[in-house]
C-alpha cells in the first residue's frame, strides 16, 4: 500500500495528467483557429455568389454602359463575383466566361442555379421514381431559386412560379 500526500503523486500519474493538460491546450489552440478559417472560407464563399434579382440584365466587356453587350441573362442567373469597379462587378459565369454587371440587377441574398448541360429532367419529387415536372426539361442556361436541397436532388423553381426537382450533378451553382 502506498501512501500518497497532497502534491505528491507518482511520477507516472503526474507525468499523464500534465500530458493530458498540455494535449488540451493544444488541442484549443489547433482547432478554434482551424474552425474559425473553416468557416471563414464558407462565408467568403457564400459572399461571392451573386444572384440576378431583375427580369433581364445585360452583361458588358466593361464596367459602364458604353461597354459592349456581351450577353443578356434572365432572373435568378448564377455568377461569382471575382471583381468590383464602383457599382459595377466583374462576374463569371457557368462556362467561366467574364463580364460585367450593374451591382443594382445583382443580390447575395438568394441562392440561384443554373443548367449546364444540354437538356435536364425537371422531376417532381427528388429522385428519379417521380414524374416529370411540367417544367422539363429544362435546357442549358436555364436558370432558377433554389427552394431546397435533399441528398442529389434541388428543388427549384423559375421566375414564372413554375417548380420541380433537378439532379444536382446538371446544376452550376455558385
Amino acid at each position: 500500500m502506498h501512501l500518497f500526500f497532497p502534491g505528491m503523486l507518482p511520477q507516472t500519474i503526474s507525468m499523464y495528467i500534465i500530458n493530458k493538460r498540455e494535449k488540451e491546450t493544444a488541442m484549443k489552440k489547433i482547432l478554434f483557429p482551424g474552425l474559425l478559417l473553416a468557416i471563414m472560407l464558407i462565408f467568403a464563399g457564400y459572399a461571392d455568389a451573386l444572384c440576378v434579382n431583375a427580369s433581364i440584365a445585360n452583361l458588358r466587356k466593361g464596367p459602364g454602359t458604353k461597354y459592349e453587350k456581351t450577353w443578356h441573362v434572365f432572373k435568378y442567373m448564377p455568377f461569382k463575383k471575382i471583381g468590383q469597379k464602383g457599382n459595377w462587378y466583374k462576374v463569371q459565369d457557368v462556362d467561366g466566361d467574364t463580364h460585367w454587371i450593374y451591382s443594382k440587377l445583382v443580390t447575395s441574398k438568394i441562392d440561384c442555379a443554373v443548367v449546364k448541360v444540354n437538356e435536364a429532367n425537371v422531376r417532381s419529387g427528388p429522385g428519379t421514381k417521380f414524374s416529370k415536372a411540367d417544367l422539363s426539361p429544362a435546357i442549358k442556361y436555364d436558370s432558377f431559386k433554389i427552394l431546397k436541397r435533399t441528398g442529389k436532388w434541388v428543388k427549384v423553381v423559375d421566375e414564372f412560379g413554375g417548380s420541380g426537382w433537378i439532379f444536382r450533378k446538371l446544376l452550376w451553382i455558385y
